[in-house]
């Protein structure tokens, strides 16, 4: 099951908001508040909000134990724009963009839990199946090499006829 929460209107960026939600994608939710904990961002702390209402939101109205969630996605959206005007010298201005940005976060109990020890056996799995392939295949190429003559074999053909 899939539960989602939304702050909208958040103050900040969206391009600095997405450099943290990248980090906690795909996380287990205890690892994602803990590498929320220590990120030194303000996308860190609005993004925590977010998540811990996501968990709020399992718990209470889906029954779900947060233990068994994962962040499934972390999307920051565009907000709308406030438009500010700076005095700048001899009665000009210049235009000030206050960005704002919309944050929504998936939590779900059907995505199976990785950890990094299980992920690096992935790895390694697939190395070594991908060096078994290499092998058979350069031992079929070696065996069709033999089957064909050699250059010496040709030449010295030619000179016996």
């Amino acid at each position: 099951m899939e539960v989602r929460s939304t702050f909208k209107y958040a103050r900040i960026s969206p391009f600095k908001a997405r450099e943290v939600t990248r980090e906690i994608q795909g996380l287990p939710v205890s690892a994602a508040l803990d590498l929320l904990a220590f990120t030194p961002k303000k996308a860190a702390f609005l993004i925590g909000k977010t998540l811990k209402s996501a968990i709020a939101n399992a718990e209470n109205n889906a029954n779900l134990k947060p233990d068994g969630l994962v962040v499934k996605e972390a999307i920051v959206g565009e907000g709308p724009t406030l438009k500010r005007i700076m005095a700048r010298a001899r009665g000009s201005a210049s235009g000030i963009l206050k960005r704002t940005s919309h944050i929504r976060i998936v939590l779900s109990d059907e995505i199976p839990i990785q950890t990094r020890e299980a992920r690096r056996a992935k790895r390694q799995k697939e190395k070594k199946a991908a060096k078994k392939e290499i092998k058979s295949e350069t031992s079929e190429s070696a065996a069709a090499r033999s089957d064909k003559k050699s250059p010496k074999s040709k030449q010295s053909a030619k000179t016996e006829k």
